[in-house]
């Protein structure tokens, strides 16, 4: 397994749609093991491929909140087949959007149809935690980031503001 570099706004390929998987094979399951510990690394709960620079419809995820626990979760071409009409605010934060945090509103319940780790299909009811952050990490599928929910204004200083931490660490 193997550390990647997890890709911070802006950049256009955040905003490229992600290509399905034709099949859940060793590439893939190294590629979910990388993206994995790349996640751990960077203290988050959920990773989508395109974050690390790879366009594929992959996603893991742990929301396990105990302390030497792990419990991963693997999406492989996921689709939301429903979302409860009731909402729920979140504060959500992004690993390709550092130290940026804002409330979300988003469906409370759905239910996911996906190929596990071993390419199996799988059908999963969420809710709470767990339905938000698979919303927000298929929304990377699409090229969607949490801030494109904000007002235009505050994404344009979140945006200004990271493009001006990236040039400062370039020159670095």
């Amino acid at each position: 397994m193997a550390i990647k570099t997890i890709i911070t706004e802006p950049n256009k390929l955040l905003r490229q749609v992600s290509q399905p998987v034709d099949q859940v094979g060793n590439y893939e399951q190294k590629l979910m093991d990388d993206m994995l510990e790349t996640m751990y690394a960077a203290n988050g709960i959920g990773l989508a491929a395109i974050q690390i620079g790879i366009p594929k419809r992959i996603i893991v995820m742990d929301i396990c909140k105990e302390e030497n626990k792990k419990e991963p979760k693997y999406f492989v071409n996921p689709v939301i087949k429903n979302k409860d009409p009731l909402k729920a605010t979140y504060e959500e934060g992004c690993l390709s959007v550092p130290n940026q945090f804002a409330e979300i509103d988003r469906p409370s319940k759905c239910e996911v149809e996906y190929l596990d780790y071993n390419g199996k299909k799988q059908l999963l009811k969420a809710d709470g935690l767990l339905a938000t952050c698979i919303q927000h990490e298929m929304d990377h599928l699409e090229g969607i980031l949490f801030i494109d929910y904000l007002s235009k204004l505050k994404r344009s200083m979140i945006v200004k503001k990271l493009s001006k931490l990236k040039s400062n660490t370039a020159i670095l």
